[in-house]
Order: structure tokens, then sequence, then C-alpha cells
């Protein structure tokens, strides 16, 4: 594969517990749900809006963006890319749940930027099966964020395509670097 994960836990890991990371993420959420306090929330995001994002680790996003819970709808995939499911959420957000600005987040050292179409091929090599979906891999972070807001904004199943913006996270300072449509 032309891609792999890093070779072990970064330094400020902590320490590997007895049992898988899952065994450790049900252990951490019966000690949230111990305090939880139902918020009394709708599904329906208080901003009205959806960020759609890189799944990337480096970036907390509601603390980049100053956003509380409830406050938007979050769609998240490799290199923040608008594809068909991408579309599928977004027309759900809007159209059942009252969203009306949508804002896509790419980021600096995207891995997205280093992967070539030609992973399908590995991996139908490796598996036997061609995937369907495209890796929507790309070089040019500015390029590929403009191609996104395109996407959104024809999109004939999206109801509120006025107030579209783009964005690059800088994951060495932490700041958004609007993209506008040349």
């Amino acid at each position: 594969m032309s891609i792999s994960a890093a070779s072990g836990p970064s330094e400020t890991s902590a320490p590997a517990a007895t049992g898988s990371v899952t065994d450790r993420l049900v252990e951490a959420n019966a000690r949230y749900a111990a305090a939880f306090h139902d918020p009394g929330m709708d599904a329906r995001p208080v901003l009205e809006v959806a960020v759609v994002a890189c799944m990337d680790a480096r970036i907390d996003l509601h603390r980049a963006l100053g956003l509380d819970l409830g406050d938007c709808h979050t769609i998240r995939n490799a290199g923040g890319v608008v594809t068909d499911d991408t579309i599928r959420s977004l027309t759900i957000s809007q159209r059942a749940l009252g969203t009306r600005s949508i804002v896509l987040i790419h980021h600096t050292n995207c891995g997205m930027q280093s992967i070539t179409e030609e992973f399908r091929t590995e991996l139908e090599n490796e598996v036997g099966q061609r995937p369907t979906w495209s890796v929507e891999s790309f070089t040019d972070l500015d390029q590929d964020v403009r191609q996104s807001m395109a996407r959104v904004r024809t999109s004939p199943f999206l109801a509120h395509t006025e107030d579209v913006r783009g964005f690059v996270f800088d994951v060495h300072t932490g700041l958004l670097r609007e993209i506008t449509n040349k």
C-alpha cells in the first residue's frame, strides 16, 4: 500500500493500558455517561451551519472554530472533499434539519496530497476487488477547496448554496485562510 499508518503512538500519547483501544474508549464512555446530563437538544444545529472538514486527527474542529455542542453539523472524511456521500449528508442537514450555511475546510500537510488514484489499483491487487469510490486526491489545496465549493454550489439537491465558504486550516498555526473563487 502506498499509505501506511505512523509507526506507533506519538510521544504525547498515554502509555498503552491493558485491553484494546476500543476497550479504553468504552471505559471512557462509562465515565462520561456517569456524569452525563441530557442537554435536551434537538438534532437541528443552533447556528444552522454544516462544516465539512478533513478527518485528520490534528484538527480539533469545534475548538478551532469556537463551537459548542449543538452548534453545527460536522461532516468529516479523508481530505474534507465534497463527494456524493458528502452531498447526501449536506442535503439531509439542509432539507431535514434546517442548516443554511456550509463551511468547507481543507488543511496544510494533508495526506491526500501524497496519495494518488494508484491507491485504488494497489488495493484491487491486494484484495481482488476494485473500489467503487474515487480516492479524490489532490496536489493543489486551494484549487481543491474551489472544486469542493463548486460541487456544493451546483448540486441540485442542496436548497441553500448562497452561503458556501471554503478555507485552508494551517496545522502549524491553527489559522484559517479563506479561499475565494478567483
